[in-house]
């Protein structure tokens, strides 16, 4: 019998270590542990839609419809934030709300909230840490004032009503802080552009508008330049340019009897002064009709065709209107 040649020790001691040759190839992946990805830091903003400003301090009134709206930045999906209206050191109201992405790499949100009582009140946006994005919180400060007011009444809550009536282009009106004639007359043509009862009172509605900076009178001609537009639905009188209300004035026009003619007119006479049945600081856009003065304005068509206004508004009412302007009389 023949006998097979025997390999050497080394040799047979190097076959039986080392793995076949297809075991492992250097292309191969190798495993290694994965990296989990860092949360991403968040800074938010938020801003009042609405309520009134003195001083660098927010005032709103209590019932009305606070809009506010916010942003966080950087924008990461699937986030959410809390929005709380905080009174107290308690949370009195609280909404959740997803981030939309918008512009920037902002993440946005909107949210509405109606503060019931008086007092300081904070709005307060947070988002709790995610394994996408650290947490976050800002907030931002109001005083909620009561939202009633008649004659004789002084304080905050009458001077941010005056400065909201003043922005919304009521006219005569200063910012005393005291409820007198001047704002009663303001809240009552207020009052007749919004159809909300013809009284020299500011009840809740009214509060609530102002601060929600609703309640302008609307223009009928906006593209008409400086012009004056008159109402007598409303029994009122606007001087407009630049396509809003600058002034707003309560009027009474004629009665049934001597109705105020109407149409598209140009003022061609103004006569200063008192003259001999009455009218104050007159000016005529046709005929003997004309804008003035008078001491009786009441609420309702009264004259003989003229548009009365209150003799308090006559001379701002004068030196406004120029000889040539426009003025547009309708139901």
């Amino acid at each position: 019998m023949r006998r097979l040649p025997l390999l050497p020790i080394a040799l047979l001691a190097s076959l039986a270590v080392a793995p076949p040759a297809l075991a492992q190839g250097p292309n191969l992946p190798i495993n290694q542990p994965g990296k989990k990805a860092k949360a991403k830091p968040g800074k938010a903003t938020l801003t009042f839609r609405d309520g009134l400003r003195r001083n660098g301090n927010m005032f709103l009134t209590r019932g009305q419809r606070v809009k506010l709206t916010g942003s966080a930045r950087p924008f990461v999906p699937g986030q959410y934030v809390r929005v709380e209206l905080r009174r107290d050191g308690r949370t009195v109201q609280r909404k959740v709300k997803r981030l939309r992405k918008a512009r920037g790499g902002k993440g946005k949100f909107a949210v509405a909230f109606k503060p019931r009582r008086r007092g300081v009140h904070w709005f307060r946006v947070s988002h709790r840490r995610t394994a996408k994005q650290q947490a976050f919180r800002t907030q931002k400060r109001a005083r909620v004032l009561d939202n009633t007011a008649s004659s004789g009444a002084r304080g905050i809550q009458v001077r941010m009503l005056q400065k909201g009536l003043r922005r919304q282009g009521y006219g005569g009106l200063g910012t005393s802080g005291y409820y007198g004639p001047a704002t009663a007359r303001a809240v009552l043509a207020f009052r007749k552009v919004n159809n909300l009862g013809r009284l020299m009172r500011a009840n809740r509605e009214v509060f609530q508008r102002v601060f929600e900076r609703r309640g302008t009178f609307k223009l009928k001609y906006p593209r008409a330049g400086k012009h004056v537009e008159a109402d007598l639905s409303r029994q009122v009188l606007v001087l407009a340019r630049n396509g809003r209300a600058e002034r707003i004035y309560h009027t009474s026009s004629g009665k049934a009897s001597t109705p105020t003619v109407l149409g598209s007119f140009r003022f061609y006479r103004k006569d200063r002064g008192t003259n001999g049945v009455g009218m104050v600081h007159s000016n005529y856009f046709i005929g003997g009709y004309a804008i003035h003065g008078y001491h009786s304005v009441p609420t309702y068509p009264a004259s003989h065709g003229c548009l009365r206004v209150p003799i308090a508004n006559a001379l701002g009412i004068y030196k406004w209107i120029n000889l040539g302007d426009r003025i547009f009389v309708y139901r």
